[in-house]
């Protein structure tokens, strides 16, 4: 026989239903709290993820800029460089250029100076040595001797007779180096002009301007020494000199 369901078992029914129920209701309720803590930390979140993605997007824009900022004035500056460069190589060639010009110039002048002694020797040349007691009577400029080898040599004055040859160096600056070179010369001379090789040879140096002891290296060597006077030229070696004969 099937089981009565009185009153109280309904009624029992009925307040497990509604406990069940307010206790779902709570547990949503309590869900939906938690859910919109979530949703509003997730924004949160998002707030400052956004905010900070955006201070690092203006940091890269500001870097970029500045990056390119310094690139524009690296350029700049490279292509000053460049034509202060191009500058620096235009006044480089024209200095080279003046250089070349001035080079020129003093050699065209020093050419002219030693043309100068030479045209104030040549002319005294005669009278200075003769009253040295040596009988030249004839004075050459220039005097060249062409080698087989094709070594020139070439004496500046030479002042001569049949018996007494003076090959003379000028220079319109003589320098101790210029002395000794005309040493050396002497002691070839002989054997370079074989049609004075019975003569007496004596060596003689005329300068404008002498440097320190080039003078007295050149007398102590027994050279003549012929400086500048006035508008003419004198032998600068004391009366009793006694020239070295080669």
């Amino acid at each position: 026989m099937p089981e009565t369901v009185t009153v109280e078992d309904v009624w029992k029914a009925f307040l497990e239903t509604d406990r069940k129920m307010q206790e779902t209701d709570r547990i949503i309720r309590e869900s939906n709290r938690e859910l919109r803590e979530m949703i509003a930390e997730t924004g949160r979140q998002m707030r400052e993820m956004n905010a900070e993605t955006d201070r690092m997007m203006q940091e890269t824009d500001r870097m970029m800029q500045e990056t390119d900022r310094k690139m524009q004035e690296t350029d700049r500056k490279m292509q000053e460089t460049d034509r202060k460069m191009q500058e620096t190589d235009r006044k480089m060639q024209e200095t080279d250029r003046i250089v070349k010009q001035v080079s020129r110039q003093i050699g065209q002048l020093g050419g002219r100076l030693g043309e100068f002694v030479e045209g104030l020797v040549k002319p005294a040349c005669i009278s200075m040595f003769r009253a040295r007691g040596i009988p030249v009577d004839e004075v050459y400029s220039r005097v060249i001797r062409e080698l087989e080898n094709q070594r020139v040599v070439e004496i500046d004055l030479l002042a001569a007779n049949t018996v007494a040859a003076i090959p003379i160096e000028v220079k319109s600056h003589l320098r101790v180096e210029d002395v000794r070179h005309h040493l050396a010369r002497l002691d070839q001379f002989k054997s370079l002009f074989p049609r004075y090789a019975s003569c007496q040879v004596y060596g003689a140096v005329a300068g404008m301007v002498i440097a320190a002891e080039a003078d007295q290296f050149a007398m102590n060597q027994g050279l003549f020494v012929i400086v500048q006077s006035g508008e003419s030229v004198r032998l600068a070696n004391k009366p009793d000199f006694k020239p070295k004969i080669w």
